[in-house]
């Protein structure tokens, strides 16, 4: 029973040592050239927005939103994609239990 407990206090360390780790990270990511960029923390918490003034055209917003999208999507993905590796990195570090 010892072990079983052992095992759930260092998946519960495991787990708030995750939580701090990505609360601390935060992403970037451009579209367009570097016309839009967006920062994101670990927890997909927006940071920034930036958007270079000469993508701003009055007569074509789908252009921008199109762009802010795309700068969102990419933002999310390079999260996940950052989470997936802690979380694989933290999990070698657990005995295998078969």
């Amino acid at each position: 029973m010892s072990s079983i407990r052992q095992l759930m206090k260092q998946a519960q360390q495991m787990q708030e040592k995750l939580q701090r780790e990505l609360a601390e990270t935060v992403v970037e990511a451009s579209v367009g050239g570097g016309m839009v960029t967006v920062r994101m923390t670990g927890h997909k918490q927006v940071v920034s927005v930036k958007i270079d003034p000469e993508v701003i055209d009055p007569e074509d917003p789908g252009m921008l939103e199109a762009l802010v999208e795309a700068a969102f999507n990419e933002a999310t993905r390079k999260v996940d994609e950052t989470l997936q590796g802690r979380v694989g990195a933290l999990a070698a570090g657990m005995p295998n239990l078969f």
